[in-house]
């Protein structure tokens, strides 16, 4: 049998964490997870933004278990203030990590620790974030990593000897190579965690052509123009809304049969159902994720020890 996105199993006891939930696919897997019970905390970068997406979770949802908790990814003082906040919460069922610039800058930038600002804000502020706050989940009793990657991991390399750009940025490269790592990571991850007996699930979704033109308008959360609207509608053959991308990650944090190492996407690719896909060569491979792991210890500085 298939997944039913319509009908969510019972998610109420659970706890889920979710970074950049403010807006878009990340959004709507908070709203999706607390129609179906869960306790959502949206970890947001902007207070107000996050607050709005409170809200309007509020609205719509009866009963809404909902809260917000202050993440800037590319911060370090922020992520550990963040992992401290998750560690008190006790037992936290699922991180999804979401947060990420979909439209990097044209010209390369670094955050304040000189980082290249894509792969800080994509994949080192989650692997810190993971690094410190993994405890929090070990207690729970299905506990999960969700990490986001995207179809753009099938359109570009992982440069590991300029993981950073210093030497090859362009916006694309930034974008591609970020989603790569974060594969990589999130499968390095589950290999991880396997060997060292720790009952977390590191699971990688990616949530196919979502555009916001497509998803329902909600205030302060979804606004596009007429214009965005009409656009993005000329590609409804191959797009869906940001709602139904949020239906893999969802399945990703609920579903019994997922294994660690799964890897989710919708059913045609760019849009559908969320089912079990095939993942790049690039990103499965454990040569790669073994190589690519010290360089994220570095330059996330934050050591990665599993007990």
């Amino acid at each position: 049998m298939g997944w039913d996105a319509a009908s969510l199993p019972d998610a109420s006891g659970r706890t889920v964490v979710i970074t950049g939930a403010n807006a878009g696919v990340g959004y709507f897997t908070a709203e999706q997870l607390a129609r179906a019970g869960a306790h959502v905390v949206l970890a947001c970068r902007d207070p107000e933004r996050a607050e709005a997406a409170v809200s309007a979770i509020r609205r719509r949802v009866t009963r809404a278990s909902v809260e917000a908790m202050p993440l800037d990814v590319t911060d370090r003082r922020s992520i550990d203030a963040a992992a401290e906040a998750i560690l008190e919460h006790g037992a936290v069922d699922a991180l999804v990590l979401n947060a990420g610039i979909v439209h990097p800058p044209r010209s390369r930038r670094t955050d304040d620790e000189g980082n290249e600002l894509v792969l800080s804000t994509n994949v080192l502020g989650h692997f810190r974030l993971v690094a410190r706050a993994l405890p929090a989940l070990t207690s729970a009793p299905d506990p999960r990593v969700v990490t986001l990657g995207s179809l753009a991991s099938r359109l570009g390399r992982l440069r590991l000897d300029d993981l950073q750009l210093e030497r090859s940025y362009s916006s694309w490269r930034a974008y591609a190579g970020s989603k790569i790592a974060s594969q990589a990571f999130g499968f390095e991850l589950d290999r991880r965690l396997r060997a060292s007996g720790t009952p977390v699930r590191s699971i990688v979704v990616h949530p196919g052509y979502s555009t916001s033109g497509r998803t329902p308008g909600i205030r302060g959360v979804n606004q596009p123009t007429r214009l965005k609207r009409f656009a993005d509608n000329l590609q409804a053959a191959w797009t869906q809304g940001k709602d139904d991308g949020a239906h893999v990650p969802v399945r990703a944090v609920l579903d019994a049969d997922i294994e660690g190492g799964d890897y989710l996407g919708p059913a045609l690719w760019t849009k559908g159902a969320p089912v079990h896909a095939p993942a790049t060569r690039a990103s499965r491979s454990p040569r790669l994720g073994a190589r690519l792991w010290p360089l994220l210890e570095q330059a996330s500085c934050q050591p990665f020890a599993l007990l």
